[in-house]
């Protein structure tokens, strides 16, 4: 059974949660964001469940402390403020959905089920991948071309490894943007196509010499790799 830590300063907010999720999954509940970090330091978690707008420690400054802690965790932001400058500084410093409040509970039952299909702790997603001179390490979250360290956000890190595991799949852009982002409304189809910019143009400047993502017209993105070593 999954792991979820619910971290909101209100025990009724808390009490919500636990009675929506309980029936299919363990929950952890922490009162402030000091404590959630200390939490996520000494548990198993699989997902967080974060509020933004909390005494001592608010969501912001816990997400950014929480996903430098545990990169692999995915984090859902929940706040009553339907802002859209709040979400894009969620989800800019790592957060992976954000859910407004009030909301139903099949919505965020959907969100959760979304983030942990994305985080899913496959046997793939552990190995480094090598391809001629690029190398990736999702262990590390690192990417090196001849041994130079390409710098990536962890969306772009995500989106790279996503297509490099899977090579000479064709992904549409619904799929990466569900894959990557989940089912939040203020992320569209032409981040991913910027995203995917971004990291071609990384690859192109470290000196990569053929360029391994591929644009399936009227499709979407492939990681074209004819021949692949993973170890």
């Amino acid at each position: 059974m999954k792991t979820i830590l619910i971290v909101d300063d209100e025990q009724q907010m808390r009490s919500m949660l636990t009675l929506y999720l309980r029936k299919n999954f363990k929950l952890i509940e922490a009162k402030n964001g000091n404590e959630a970090i200390d939490t996520l330091k000494h548990n198993e978690v699989d997902l967080v469940l974060l509020d933004i707008m909390m005494p001592e420690l608010d969501g912001i400054e816990a997400c950014k402390q929480m996903k430098k802690l545990k990169s692999d965790v995915p984090i859902i932001l929940l706040t009553a403020l339907n802002e859209t400058s709040q979400k894009v500084e969620g989800l800019t410093i790592g957060a992976d959905d954000y859910v407004v409040k009030p909301f139903e509970p099949e919505e965020l039952l959907a969100r959760i089920h979304v983030q942990l299909r994305h985080f899913q702790k496959e046997e793939v997603q552990t190995k480094i991948i090598h391809f001629k001179e690029l190398k990736i390490d999702p262990v590390s979250h690192t990417v090196t071309v001849n041994g130079k360290d390409v710098k990536y956000s962890p969306k772009e890190f995500d989106l790279l490894y996503l297509m490099a595991a899977h090579p000479n799949r064709v992904y549409t852009r619904e799929q990466l943007l569900d894959l990557i982002w989940g089912l939040d409304e203020v992320v569209d189809i032409r981040t991913v196509d910027s995203h995917v910019r971004y990291v071609r143009d990384k690859l192109k400047k470290a000196g990569i010499s053929d360029q391994p993502i591929e644009t399936v017209w009227g499709v979407g993105y492939k990681f074209n790799r004819e021949d692949h070593d993973e170890t």
